[in-house]
């Protein structure tokens, strides 16, 4: 069954990629009135492209856990079948 996943779960994250890069572009907008920096930039503060990178990565990561998390648990109602763990091993 969890090969069945696999194409659900690639398209779920090309979704909530994108939903996450439009959650950012709102965010940033409120931080500032430039375009996030990115790391190709010449002229860039390291503290304020070290803050876009970190609100970017938390996003996406955010967006792209609850989505996958979501989609499984749909697969899982309607196949009977849990694409994944059970349960976080331990440490």
């Amino acid at each position: 069954m969890k090969i069945a996943f696999i194409p659900i779960s690639i398209l779920g994250g090309l979704l909530a990629g994108f939903l996450g890069q439009k959650a950012f572009d709102a965010i940033w907008g409120k931080v500032d009135e430039h375009e996030p920096p990115q790391p190709d930039h010449r002229e860039v503060s390291l503290a304020k492209l070290a803050l876009a990178l970190v609100i970017e990565g938390a996003i996406f990561r955010l967006v792209k856990g609850l989505f996958d998390h979501a989609a499984r648990r749909g697969f899982a109602r309607m196949t009977g079948e849990w694409p994944g763990d059970e349960e976080p091993e331990r440490a």
